[in-house]
């Protein structure tokens, strides 16, 4: 599964430096899977999707911090917990139940986003 950033945030960044893949981005912030990650070029998902790395993604939120599901592995291969989830003083940063990946999918899509590094 992904973390999700509630609306319960106070808009402190405390997480924003704290994520290995860059997946936590400010409110309003555009994003790119380049962002932080070995990916560079066309990308390949696998399901025949394609997509450029270095291609600026409009934000997905304009009120809060929030987290890009396709960047985030829970920091699955870096650390024993989301370390989002640890610095948030407001507890909001939480698992997002509608996205579940198993620990075998989240290291795969680690070695994904950094295979370039």
């Amino acid at each position: 599964m992904a973390i999700k950033i509630t609306d319960e945030c106070i808009n402190c960044g405390a997480c924003e430096p704290e994520c290995p893949n860059n997946a936590i981005y400010d409110a309003g912030a555009a994003w790119r899977f380049s962002d932080g990650t070995g990916l560079k070029g066309v990308i390949d998902f696998g399901d025949g999707n394609t997509l450029n790395a270095e291609e600026t993604q409009a934000a997905l939120s304009d009120e809060i911090y929030y987290i890009v599901p396709d960047k985030c592995t829970e920091c699955v291969g870096f650390h024993d917990e989301p370390q989002c989830a640890a610095v948030c003083p407001v507890d909001c940063c939480v698992d997002d139940e509608d996205i579940r990946e198993t620990q075998e999918e989240l290291l795969a899509k680690k070695d994904w986003l950094h295979m370039n590094e």
